[in-house]
């Protein structure tokens, strides 16, 4: 019996403009640790027997690592769509949006929807496949919201919309 697994679905290929500059100055940064990876990995070969040599074993898992980034960069930046101007209607929920919703309780939550490259924890960031991005979108301040989750379905008010 296989192990196989059918592909994940592919993310949207929407990134602001800002994720979009991170990418490529990720995509930078990562050609300019490569190098220097790629020297210590040199010096670390030059020590003698690989087989026990810790920093030997420690740099090429580090370049393989490295190597995977700027490969799947390299095949992903070029896909994305750069969504740098706000919508015509700015009083409706579209991509790039930062969104004040309020719950049930009166708890204020603020999230902004963004491209599944461009989440960050901690950020307040949510991707626009998510589910509480699906019921966001194209709605508009003072609407009703209701997120099915796995612990049941939530409701959501829109209290405030804006761009930055």
């Amino acid at each position: 019996m296989g192990r196989w697994r059918p592909p994940s679905p592919q993310a949207s290929a929407y990134i602001t403009a800002e994720g979009h500059r991170r990418l490529q100055d990720e995509l930078h940064g990562l050609w300019g640790r490569r190098a220097d990876v790629t020297r210590a990995l040199a010096a670390a070969a030059a020590e003698g027997d690989r087989s026990e040599n810790a920093e030997y074993i420690y740099r090429k898992k580090e370049l393989r690592e490295i190597d995977q980034r700027i490969g799947y960069l390299q095949k992903r930046l070029p896909l994305l769509k750069v969504v740098s101007a706000p919508p015509p209607d700015r009083q409706r929920v579209y991509f790039g949006a930062w969104v004040t919703v309020e719950d049930e309780q009166g708890d204020e939550l603020e999230y902004r929807i963004v491209g599944a490259d461009e989440l960050e924890t901690g950020k307040h960031c949510i991707s626009i496949d998510s589910p509480m991005a699906h019921a966001l979108l194209k709605r508009a301040i003072e609407d009703e919201v209701r997120v099915l989750t796995p612990s049941g379905e939530l409701r959501y008010y829109i209290i405030a919309v804006r761009y930055s």
